[in-house]
């Protein structure tokens, strides 16, 4: 699948957000090494704590399902009624569940503006000196 049929994708996904409070629509599609894709978009609560992000919504899915193989994530994020505007980078949370499950150095994230401009980013790359499985000896 090209970066651009799984952004197509997150776009999907984004569509389900629930944002009441920051009106901040994010979504993602995590193909594993299979090809299969999760889908995952943004889940607010009013007590903010319990807020879970679209990237941990796929991979929690993914978990689930008995994955443990990831290739690649798109994330296509912005305010609602937009098309995006900005790159939606993962945050520091989903980047620390990525490193659990990814490797840094091969496990590319896939990111776009509202124009459909992309970049793609290793995981090591947004996460340079990473906490993982590896430094507990796994």
């Amino acid at each position: 699948m090209t970066n651009a049929e799984l952004l197509s994708e997150a776009k999907k996904a984004r569509e389900r957000a629930y944002v009441p409070y920051s009106h901040h629509s994010v979504g993602a599609a995590l193909m594993t090494k299979s090809g299969k894709i999760y889908h995952g978009c943004n889940i607010e609560n009013a007590a903010y704590g319990p807020t879970n992000c679209a990237e941990r919504t796929a991979f929690f899915r993914a978990v689930y399902d008995g994955e443990r193989e990831f290739e690649k994530i798109a994330i296509a994020g912005g305010m609602e009624g937009t098309d995006g505007n900005d790159l939606c980078a993962p945050c520091g949370v989903c980047r620390q569940v990525m490193m659990e499950f990814c490797n840094p150095e091969t496990f590319k994230i896939v990111l776009a503006d509202g124009e459909d401009r992309q970049s793609e980013y290793t995981l090591k790359e947004l996460l340079p000196l990473g906490f993982g499985p590896d430094n507990l000896g796994k």
